[in-house]
């Protein structure tokens, strides 16, 4: 018999099965050779939210300026309690020769790059298979611009995926980051546009606590509607 755990089906347009797990559900593990050592996925990276990102191709321009400002962020991703992980399909030793070309490299009027990271061999296309990163309709060989973010119980919390050509909006990908752990955090919902700091919307009904909290001027609530009421974020 034959289980299929966190993963589902997609029909594509050139007849083929396409696979990909779904927000919620258990982020699919793996062993690999990574430029850091053997990975087991998400086991080693322990009680962390992590993100699993895949690129097209090594040595190739717009993959090299993600992996580089990935590089600058790292710090800032490590302060939200974030593993970060990279994935294509080429070999280990390519991997190692682009990091070994990037440290060092100053981009964008950065400090000198420095790759702690683990970029992940999936030569085989195991991996990517499993995570539904590659479309056969764009390169049955390479993997698409995708973006898994896992929460620190090895869920699925949010999906991105780019084409080829259009590099991802790193600066976006933390924000959301920092908006799941806001509502994970909170009993609360964050509105269009959010970014920290920013004013959180309440899940509709709302406890009778905050009917009558809103009277009082320090309150920090306000409402646009009957079903939309905003408060300051907590600290």
């Amino acid at each position: 018999m034959l289980f299929l755990a966190s993963v589902h089906l997609v029909w594509s347009q050139n007849n083929t099965f396409n696979w990909i797990p779904l927000i919620g559900e258990d982020a699919p593990a793996f062993t690999a050779q990574t430029t850091n050592g053997i990975l087991h996925f998400p086991a080693d990276l322990g009680l962390k939210w992590k993100i699993l990102l895949s690129h097209p191709a090594d040595f190739t321009p717009v993959c090299t300026s993600e992996i580089m400002k990935l590089a600058i962020m790292q710090q800032e991703f490590k302060a939200l309690n974030v593993e970060l992980a990279v994935i294509s399909t080429d070999e280990l030793s390519l991997h190692q020769s682009w990091v070994k070309s990037m440290d060092g490299m100053i981009y964008n009027e950065s400090a000198p790059v420095k790759i702690d990271f683990p970029l992940i061999d999936d030569s085989k296309l195991e991996i990517s298979k499993k995570y539904g990163m590659i479309s056969p309709s764009a390169d049955a060989g390479r993997t698409v611009r995708a973006v898994f973010i896992i929460d620190p119980q090895n869920k699925v919390a949010a999906i991105f995926y780019y084409p080829h050509n259009v590099g991802r909006n790193l600066e976006e990908i933390k924000r959301t980051v920092v908006a799941l752990q806001t509502a994970q955090k909170h009993p609360v919902l964050l509105p269009v546009d959010w970014k920290p700091g920013d004013d959180v919307l309440l899940p509709y009904p709302y406890p009778y606590t905050c009917y009558d909290s809103i009277q009082r001027a320090d309150a920090g609530f306000h409402n646009i509607s009957w079903y939309m009421m905003y408060k300051k974020p907590d600290k």
